[in-house]
Formats: structure tokens, sequence, C-alpha cells
């Protein structure tokens, strides 16, 4: 069996089936690993739900920040952006169907070493810990509740984590954390205005992977989310998003040999950089 990790699909779905091709994918023994953000400002979001959907347990796939916002404007408790290209989805017959098991996704996931997360881990928590507080948010997520949760779920404060947060401020933190954290200071405040390339990280603050003694630096962590910082695949770090949406490839990475691969965009968005 063979695990390939795939970056930010973001609605590419002409993309998607061509890398798993490449990759001469087969759901009866491989497995396809997804960092988030399956959705949004690409333009076949709907036809990638119901591929990732439909693979079952050979796919695997923890929540992006553009993942959490279709589920908000869905409960009602955000609104589409211009640049949102979501309304398929939320005509679809299947809807219902596609949102519901996209609530039931991860926010994170963790097998033989390797840590699967769209964004980040704060430098402080160990991966027991982020697993733990990340079902935090999985759990509102699949209550009966969830759409208060959405609505609560945005904004940037707290900056930080604090073992002692409670309520939706300390989900906040977490989702923060895991699905749109890019750079912090060394005591874990996390900014968030920032998207662009590492020489250009305000003063103060580092890439969340480049904090001294991070507690999650005994397993690879897995990430996607900062299209502008392109490929890693160190040891203990692999980002996989290269900015298919905006024009640069979808990458993968098979994780037993850290093999990459890699197809071209076929219709960029627009340029990001």
């Amino acid at each position: 069996m063979a695990i390939y990790a795939v970056g930010d699909v973001q609605g590419c779905y002409a993309e998607l089936e061509q890398l798993l091709a490449l990759l001469r994918f087969d759901p009866a023994s491989d497995q396809l690993w997804l960092v988030g953000d399956l959705v949004n400002r690409g333009p076949d979001s709907l036809a990638v739900l119901r591929l990732v959907k439909s693979l079952g347990d050979s796919a695997i796939t923890v929540l992006g920040n553009h993942d959490l916002h279709l589920l908000a404007v869905a409960a009602g408790a955000a609104e589409l952006h211009r640049s949102d290209t979501l309304s398929e989805i939320l005509k679809a017959p299947d809807c219902d169907e596609l949102l519901a098991w996209l609530r039931r996704q991860r926010l994170l996931y963790a097998q033989d070493g390797f840590v699967l997360v769209h964004a980040g881990l704060l430098p402080k928590w160990s991966v027991r810990q982020a697993l733990s507080l990340a079902r935090e948010v999985e759990n509102a997520l699949r209550g009966e509740d969830y759409a208060v949760f959405l609505a609560r779920m945005y904004g940037n404060a707290p900056h930080g984590w604090d073992d002692g947060l409670t309520g939706y401020r300390r989900l906040r933190v977490i989702v923060n954390a895991l699905t749109r954290m890019r750079i912090c200071t060394r005591e874990g405040e996390m900014e968030f205005k920032f998207k662009g390339e590492v020489e250009h990280i305000p003063a103060g603050y580092l890439p969340w992977f480049d904090v001294p003694k991070r507690a999650s630096a005994d397993q690879t962590v897995i990430f996607g989310h900062w299209s502008a910082l392109g490929l890693k695949n160190d040891p203990h770090v692999i980002a996989l998003d290269t900015g298919c949406l905006w024009g640069g490839p979808m990458s993968a990475v098979r994780l037993e040999d850290r093999e990459l691969f890699q197809v071209s965009c076929k219709n960029p968005v627009a340029k990001h950089w």
C-alpha cells in the first residue's frame, strides 16, 4: 500500500484527476491524504467533493479554512465573498449529503510518525495535545449546535494558546492554529495578515515550524495553506501548497520514499505573486 499526501486542491478537479492518474492511485490498495481546502476559488469544487467523498476510507482529508467557510455559509453563519466559487455546491441536489460528510472530517490526523493538518501546530503543542484539542472542534462541528459554533469561530483573538481558555474563545484559537496560521512569535503568538514569502516575514515572527524546540518536531508534519512558501520536503516538514490555483503545479508526495509527483495547472485563476 502506498500513501500519497496531496496539497491544496481548492476546486481544481481536472488537475486532481490528472494527478491521481499520474500516481496510478488504486483505492483498493492505496491511501490519499489531503491537506484540506478541497473547495473554493477554483472552477469545480462540487466535483472535487464528490470525488473525495466517493473514495471512502481510501481518502483522509483534514479541514481547511475554505472548507469551514463553506460550512459556515451553508449554515447561515457567514456570507459568500466575491471571489468564492461555492454556489454550485449550495445548489446541488446532493448538497446536504456532501456537507454532512464534510462536517464529519477531521482537523488533524496522525499515523506512523506523520501528522496531517491544513495550516500548522502551535509550538507548545505536542502531537498528542493537538489531537485532543482538534477533537474538541470536531465534536462541535458534529454536534446539534454546529451552526452556533461556525458563527462564533471567526476572529483573530485570542492570538495565542492558554490552557485556561474556555468556550468559543478556546475553540477559535484551535481553529485558527490548525487552519489559518502561517507565522507566529517564539512564544506562539499568531499573526494572520501575512501571506507572502519567508524573506518578507515581519520582524518578531517566524514560520511556525521554525520555532526552536517546537513540541511536535518529533514527527513529520504535512500541511498546505501557504502557497507563497511553496514546496518543502524536509525530514520533519512537508509543505504541499504549491499554488495550483494560481498557476503553480498540484503536488503530491509518496510518504514511504518521499518521491514527489506534480501536474501543471490548466487554467490559473490569477497571478498570486
